[in-house]
């Protein structure tokens, strides 16, 4: 395991965020390509992803089942009945793949605890309308007291650098109370944004699949 600074955070620019494997080899779950052939060789931690299932997810789980790490997801339960055939193929595709599935919910404490007391690191992918249901996961991690680095979902703007509207600034409070109580709990840590995964907003606003004379820019630009 990299040994990074209690107080870790990074901002990562949209090219960067499209590589996955990089992102979470240099600085979750290993050290970067030199030392890569070292760590097949020795320990792996275990990697418990929260929200494995979404876009994120399938990319968090292949990049560290690649690199050798025994990954479990925490998932909520899924029926046929409420979820898409897309994610239950998904499921069956982290089964084939050697992942442990657990299935639960987040308010589901006991089973959240008993998941964490088997693993070494957690990446929470949580959705931005579950994002203040990690605080649950928060006291949790504080109670088992073996997590060695958590990611929280954050992944767009960074928290305190960027203001907006109502509803963004609301989404923004949510981030920086959720990163108060990580670093209340002295919980070993990493940030990562990408603010917002410019790629796919440059894409939105220029539109390159229609011809147009203008685009408006909103804000300073």
């Amino acid at each position: 395991m990299h040994p990074l600074p209690l107080n870790y955070s990074r901002t990562y620019k949209s090219h960067e965020l499209s590589a996955f494997h990089t992102l979470l080899s240099y600085h979750f779950l290993g050290v970067g390509e030199r030392r890569r052939k070292k760590c097949t060789m020795s320990w792996k931690s275990m990697i418990l992803i929260i929200g494995g299932p979404g876009y994120l997810g399938k990319f968090m789980v292949k990049a560290s089942i690649s690199w050798g790490h025994p990954t479990y997801v925490y998932s909520r339960p899924s029926t046929k009945a409420s979820d898409s055939s897309s994610k239950i193929q998904v499921i069956h595709d982290f089964e084939s793949m050697g992942v442990h599935i657990i299935q639960g919910y987040m308010d589901e404490y006991d089973k959240l605890l008993s998941v964490l007391h088997k693993v070494d690191d957690v990446i929470s992918l949580l959705p931005i309308p579950q994002h203040l249901e990690q605080l649950i996961l928060i006291n949790a991690i504080k109670e088992v007291g073996n997590i060695k680095r958590f990611i929280p979902s954050e992944f767009g703007i960074e928290a305190g650098k960027a203001y907006g509207l109502p509803p963004l600034q609301r989404i923004s409070d949510t981030k920086k109370k959720i990163r108060s109580a990580i670093k209340e709990a002295r919980i070993p840590h990493t940030f990562i944004t990408g603010n917002s995964f410019g790629a796919h907003f440059v894409d939105y606003l220029l539109n390159p699949q229609q011809q147009m004379d203008e685009i408006t820019i909103y804000g300073d630009g």
